[in-house]
């Protein structure tokens, strides 16, 4: 018999292993596997009132960013708690930012604190949303 606690341990590594391939494909410029880890219906919030809502806005707007102010960048994410909600839901918070070529520490107007919400489905866990603020 499997307990709960199994069972989540399972859904939290899964969940960080999609946190780990959004850093990943950040780093290849790849906004089309970047994007593909999003949910179709997704949300996005960032600073300054930013609003994308849906996988092929988010593809969009990374392959401008990775093509122009992003290249080359390096995105960081540290997730700080992991909470699988109801099994097939989980909520994540994490330090964020990124590094722009040729730097290595963040700098204080690019860290960010994030929420991200996955829900599991056919395909695996997918974001649902997510929105991050300055830290």
């Amino acid at each position: 018999m499997t307990d709960t606690a199994t069972i989540d341990t399972r859904a939290e590594r899964k969940v960080r292993e999609v946190l780990h391939a959004l850093v990943a494909a950040w780093a290849a410029g790849d906004a089309d596997a970047f994007a593909d880890r999003y949910a179709e219906d997704a949300t996005v919030v960032l600073p300054g009132g930013v609003f994308h809502q849906g996988r092929a806005e988010m593809r969009r707007y990374l392959a401008g960013a990775f093509a122009g102010p992003l290249r080359g960048s390096t995105s960081i994410d540290e997730p700080e708690r992991v909470r699988i909600v109801g099994g097939d839901t989980a909520v994540v918070v994490s330090r964020s930012g990124f590094l722009l070529p040729g730097e290595e520490t963040l700098p204080a107007d690019r860290c960010r604190r994030a929420t991200w919400v996955l829900s599991r489905g056919d395909a695996g866990w997918r974001v649902e949303a997510y929105h991050n603020c300055p830290a």
